[in-house]
């Protein structure tokens, strides 16, 4: 991400992100150690976690792809984290090792927040297709969690379009809609019911193939499974930050706002 930049105005504008929107849970992708441990420090010196030592968590893709140092994914807290869970996926012929990194709260250890970020390739390895292998994988750590009594939220980038049909088995049978059908699993994504594409929610990005509504495509999402969730739900799909001496990202901040039903 802008080239492991710490200076460019990348990290005041991920840390406002997340500080200005009193956001209980963020995750980041494709960031360098020291662009993570920049957040970090900004996070932590504006007061905006519970406990400063401990609120954050971050796991390599490959160890040295940002000039000698590690480049990955990381989740932020603003409540206290337990012990992570950190499981590599199955490999994509590429540098990286993808990940499915996740963590419970420390006082509430049955609620646990994730992220990942799903190999954009298609190509079949051992008689599947990668991508596939690896949101199968993912989907069934999830639903270990699930079985174990623990209510999991998870945002990342799938490089998937909700209406694909190897997302069938994540999204709810209960959402049928010309824009995401066929569907046959337990998850509801949190823009999925976003009133100008509905069932498929508003792009993350804004260059790439279209969605069924004629927009740019979303891959980015934000899943919680249907049976936690109580009452309504909101996401929302906002524009790139400019403040980084242009474009922030190449994906769009993707929010979300949902209430959860916990086990004790």
């Amino acid at each position: 991400m802008h080239r492991g930049s710490t200076t460019n105005g990348l990290i005041p504008a991920l840390s406002n992100s997340i500080r200005n929107r009193s956001s209980h849970f963020a995750a980041l992708n494709e960031l360098c150690w020291s662009q993570y441990k920049a957040v970090q420090a900004n996070l932590r010196g504006s007061g905006w976690p519970q406990d400063v030592e401990n609120f954050s968590r971050f796991e390599p893709h490959n160890d040295t792809a940002c000039g000698g140092e590690p480049f990955g994914l990381a989740i932020f807290s603003k409540a206290p984290l337990g012990s992570a869970n950190r499981y590599a996926l199955a490999a994509d012929g590429s540098r990286e090792t993808r990940k499915l990194l996740c963590a419970p709260l420390e006082a509430r250890p049955k609620m646990r927040f994730c992220t990942t970020h799903i190999t954009p390739s298609n190509e079949v390895i051992n008689g599947q297709k990668v991508n596939e292998r690896q949101l199968g994988e993912v989907l069934s750590r999830l639903e270990t969690f699930h079985g174990n009594g623990d209510t999991v939220v998870i945002a990342g980038d799938f490089n998937a379009q909700p209406n694909y049909g190897r997302l069938n088995g994540w999204y709810s049978a209960s959402l049928n809609h010309p824009n995401n059908a066929n569907n046959q699993g337990a998850y509801r994504e949190l823009d999925d019911t976003e009133p100008t594409c509905f069932g498929y929610g508003e792009k993350t990005q804004e260059a790439g193939d279209l969605g069924p509504c004629g927009d740019v495509k979303k891959v980015d999402l934000i899943f919680v499974r249907e049976n936690r969730i109580v009452g309504s739900y909101t996401g929302d799909s906002l524009a790139i930050a400019t403040s980084c001496g242009g474009p922030c990202s190449d994906h769009r901040i993707l929010i979300g706002t949902v209430t959860v039903s916990i086990t004790v």
